[in-house]
Order: C-alpha cells, then structure tokens, then sequence
C-alpha cells in the first residue's frame, strides 16, 4: 500500500526566531502539513538548536503536527518530555541509540508517531528489523547538524529501496526527506516514493514564505500525479 498522501514541512532551523510565531503563521497559510523541528545537541550533531521550551511555545502557536526530530545522544531520555511538550512526531536516529526497537515502541506508548531516521553513511537495511514498527522514515540527504547544505543524491536511491520495502510488505510508513530539498530536486524525491518533504531555506529564505510553501505542494502533487 502507498501512502500518497503529500505533505510538505517547513523546517524552523531556517526561520527568524524573533519573529518565529509570524513565520509559523505565514507557512500555514501557504499550506504546509506539519512544522519540522530540529533538535540538536552539540554532540551527536556539531551544533545546538533548540530544545522543549520552544516545543511547548509552538504548540501554543499552531495547531499543525509538530515533527520533532531529535538529533541527540540517548534520545530515550527526553522522549516524554518531547511528547508531554507537544510533539506529535518524535523521529530518533538509527546511529544515536543502541536500543532502537525499545526506544520506537515507548515513543508510540506515550501516544505520539514513532519515526526512525538514518545518516547519508548508513544503509537502508539498517532499519530491516524495524521497519513494522515506524509511522516515518527520515532519510537524510545532507550530514545533520546545519541548514542550507547540498543535497546528496544517494538519498535517491534509498528512498527507491524504502519504497520498494513499502510496497512489498504492503505497509504505509511514511518517507520523509530532509537536507536540500528545492524546487530542482522535489519531484524526483516524490517520483521516487517520497511523502513528506521537509524544507528550510528553500520556504523561510524566500521573500514569501507562504508562495514559497504553495509552489512545492503544487509540484509534490504533480509529480504524484506523473507517477500514476
């Protein structure tokens, strides 16, 4: 079964924070399905983000689906306090935990969508045994840890063999990307099976962050369209 259901979600990495309740607002307007959060925390990733303060201030601002996606060290740790914040989608990394079934079933426990998300390096098949067990896989297309970065095109092909995976076992995971998603690479990245795309500079660098989140849904669902 394909979960075709598109959904585009902007990425408040690439956000002004001084004004993040206006951006937030803006992108809804333009349509977008979920806001993306990305939480990093200067070890697993060489950077720091933001943590569950700003979690709890988004869910007060928007009543979209916050995709929380956890770039940290022994992320068993705060996945209650994530989920008790507001997070309705908790994505944890195949590399940052040694017990990644445990961590996925008590993410679903505490009543929120378990995602498993994996580095450029780490294959497909990383995730084999899991895969009965996700709402989401993140596949990365940049290495985590800052925005505006290239996209890897081998991110490609394991959204081709994560389909495939999909199809032959008749689930409905969704695929999420997220690292250099633009107008130039989005319909490939659905052609190939994707359903979520996640985006920052691409939406919240552009002088209308609203037209910016239009034009991608549009070209997301055209490429769905082209696909059938």
């Amino acid at each position: 079964m394909t979960y075709a259901r598109i959904e585009i979600a902007p990425s408040i990495l690439a956000s002004n924070f001084a004004r993040l309740g206006e951006e937030v607002r803006a992108v809804e307007e333009g349509g977008a399905d979920v806001i993306h959060v990305d939480v990093m925390d200067g070890h697993f990733v060489p950077n720091i983000s933001i943590g569950i303060p700003v979690v709890a201030s988004l869910r007060k601002a928007t009543r979209l689906p916050l995709d929380v996606h956890l770039m940290i060290e022994q992320p068993e740790s705060y996945i209650a306090d994530f989920v008790r914040a507001g997070a309705d989608r908790v994505l944890i990394h195949q590399e940052a935990t040694v017990h990644l079934d445990r961590a996925l079933a008590l993410i679903r426990e505490l009543g929120a969508q378990a995602g498993a998300a994996i580095n450029p390096a780490t294959p497909v098949a990383m995730l084999a045994e899991v895969l009965d067990k996700v709402d989401t896989v993140l596949v990365m297309s940049v290495n985590p840890g800052f925005g505006g970065q290239k996209f890897i095109p081998g991110a490609v092909e394991k959204i081709r063999q994560l389909n495939q995976l999909r199809a032959r076992y008749n689930a409905s995971f969704r695929i999420e990307v997220d690292g250099g998603v633009d107008l130039e690479n989005l319909q490939e990245l659905a052609q190939a099976g994707a359903n979520t795309f996640v985006a920052g500079t691409s939406i919240f660098h552009q002088p209308d962050p609203a037209a910016a989140t239009r034009t991608m849904r549009k070209l997301a669902m055209e490429a769905l369209i082209q696909k059938v």
